[in-house]
C-alpha cells in the first residue's frame, strides 16, 4: 500500500510541474488558433503522462534498458496524439473558415447560406443561429423597404391633397380682397370647409404619429358593443343619408368590451366613413358584432364591388388608397392605417377579405377579463 501512495505522489508530482507548464502556454496563447490550443493541450495530456511515468520510474531504479524502453512507449503515444491533435485542429479550422466566408456574405447585405463542410456540433449550432438570424434580418429588411415606400406615398399623396385645396384658397381670398366675388358668403362657406378638411387631414396625421411613436395614451373602460356601434351610427347617419346610403344593423350582440370608447369610436367611425364613400347610392352598409371564442368581432359591410386580391394585404397600410382616384374624398389613405393602429394598442386585430358585392372590414377585440 505503501508503494502505490508513493508511486502516485511521484507521478502526481512530475504531471503537475507539466500541468502547470501547459497552463502558463494555454495563457500565453489564449489568443491564438484553437488549432494551436488543441495541440498544446495535447501535448500536456502527453506530456504530464511522460513525466509521471519517468517520475516513477526513476525513484523506482529502474534499468537503462526499462527506462529506454518505457521512454519509447512514450514518445510514440505521443507523436500519435499529436497528428490526430493536428488533424482535429485543422478539421476545425477548415469549418470556422467556412462558416467565416459565410458570415461574410451575411455582414455585406446578402442571406446567409450554412456551408457543407463538415463541423462541430458547436459550430453546426452556430450557423443554425446564423441562419435564423439571416431570415430576421430580411424581414427587417422588407418591413423596412415597406415602410419607405408607404412613406414616399404618403409624402406625395399629402402634397397633392393639399395643393388643391390651397390653390382654391388663395384664388378664393384673392377674389374677396379685389372685391370680385360675385357670392362672399358663398366663399365664405367655402373657405370654411377647405380649412375643416386641412384640419382633419393634420389631425389624422397628428393621431398617426403619435400610434407609431407608441404614445397613445388609452382609458379602457367597460361597456356595451351595441352602445359603441349605436353612437357611431348616430355619427354617419348624416353622411349617408346625403350619398343615398342606407346604414343596416345586421345583428349586434350586447356584449360587453373594455376599451377606449373615444378611440374605438373613431375606429368605427372611419370604417364606416370608408364604407360610405365607396358604396354606391342606394346601396348598404351593414354593420354587425358578435362575440366569438377568441374574442368580440365587430365588422362594417360596404358594397364596393370587392378589392383586388393583390391589394388586399396593403390596405391598412399608411398612404394606401389603392386604385382610386387620388382626389378628395379620397383623403390621404390614414385611416384605415389609424384604425389599425388603434386596434393594435388594444391588444386586437383589424383585417378585411372580400365578400358579395363589396368587401367586409372586421375588428377583433379580446374579451374582457
Amino acid at each position: 500500500m505503501r508503494d502505490l501512495l508513493l508511486i502516485a505522489l511521484y507521478a502526481g508530482m512530475g504531471a503537475a510541474a507539466v500541468g502547470l507548464a501547459g497552463a502558463l502556454v494555454l495563457r500565453v496563447l489564449r489568443r491564438r488558433s484553437v488549432g494551436v490550443s488543441l495541440a498544446v493541450l495535447t501535448a500536456v495530456a502527453v506530456g504530464a503522462m511522460l513525466a509521471g511515468t519517468l517520475t516513477v520510474a526513476w525513484a523506482m531504479f529502474l534499468s537503462s534498458h526499462d527506462l529506454q524502453v518505457v521512454t519509447m512507449v512514450c514518445a510514440v503515444a505521443a507523436a500519435a496524439s499529436m497528428l490526430t491533435a493536428l488533424l482535429l485542429g485543422r478539421w476545425v479550422i477548415g469549418g470556422h473558415r467556412a462558416l467565416e466566408q459565410a458570415a461574410r456574405t451575411l455582414g455585406e447585405g446578402g442571406g446567409f447560406t450554412s456551408p457543407d463542410t463538415p463541423m462541430a456540433a458547436e459550430l453546426t449550432s452556430l450557423a443554425r443561429q446564423l441562419a435564423d438570424a439571416s431570415d430576421k434580418l430580411a424581414a427587417a429588411r422588407e418591413r423596412e423597404r415597406a415602410l419607405e415606400e408607404s412613406r414616399r406615398e404618403l409624402v406625395a399623396w399629402i402634397s397633392h391633397d393639399l395643393r388643391s385645396p390651397l390653390a382654391g384658397l388663395r384664388a378664393m381670398a384673392e377674389a374677396l380682397e379685389d372685391g370680385i366675388a360675385d357670392d362672399p358668403a358663398r366663399y365664405h362657406r367655402q373657405i370654411r370647409g377647405e380649412v375643416e378638411r386641412l384640419s382633419s387631414m393634420v389631425n389624422d396625421l397628428f393621431e398617426l404619429s403619435r400610434i407609431q411613436a407608441g404614445s397613445l395614451a388609452l382609458a379602457p373602460t367597460r361597456m356595451s358593443v351595441y352602445d359603441l356601434i349605436s353612437d357611431a351610427i348616430a355619427g354617419a347617419d348624416p353622411l349617408a343619408t346625403e350619398r343615398g346610403v342606407h346604414l343596416a344593423d345586421h345583428g349586434v350582440e350586447r356584449v360587453p368590451v373594455e376599451v377606449d370608447g373615444k378611440e374605438m369610436t373613431r375606429v368605427l367611425a372611419n370604417l364606416l366613413v370608408n364604407a360610405i364613400h365607396r358604396t354606391p347610392a342606394d346601396g348598404t352598409v351593414a354593420v354587425a358584432a358578435r362575440r366569438e371564442a377568441d374574442g368580440v368581432v365587430l365588422s362594417v359591410t360596404d358594397g364596393c364591388g370587392g378589392i383586388p386580391a393583390d391589394d388586399l394585404p396593403r390596405v391598412f397600410d399608411t398612404g394606401w388608397r389603392g386604385t382610386h382616384a387620388r382626389t378628395p374624398p379620397a383623403g390621404a389613405g390614414l385611416g384605415l392605417a389609424i384604425v389599425r393602429g388603434i386596434v393594435e394598442a388594444h391588444a386586437g386585430r383589424a383585417a378585411v377579405r372580400n365578400v358579395p358585392g363589396g368587401c367586409r372590414f372586421e375588428v377583433t377585440l379580446p374579451l374582457p377579463a
